[in-house]
């Protein structure tokens, strides 16, 4: 069953079994955490849209509203595709 988040992060879902139930855009497989990766990397709001032109502006506020939310989730999530990367290596 999915999980629609609370008020403040409409549009970002947790669904067990889709991307390891981490935070993602509604009905995408698309997390949270890409973005936050990307925005830190110099991406732009409008590249952003440009790069993923499935996503609205609407998406984009509500990845940040849950970013700010969930500073401590997002962290550890980067963290991870860090040491998973590195596992890679």
């Amino acid at each position: 069953m999915t999980k629609t988040l609370n008020k403040g992060s409409l549009g970002i879902t947790k669904t067990p079994g889709v991307m390891g139930g981490e935070a993602c855009i509604a009905k995408t497989r698309l997390p949270v955490w890409l973005f936050v990766s990307l925005h830190r990397q110099g991406a732009s709001d409008a590249e952003l849209l440009q790069f993923y032109p499935h996503i609205s502006a609407a998406d984009l506020v509500n990845i940040w509203a849950y970013a700010d939310a969930h500073p401590e989730e997002i962290e550890q999530a980067l963290r991870d595709q860090d040491e998973a990367m590195e596992d890679e290596v």
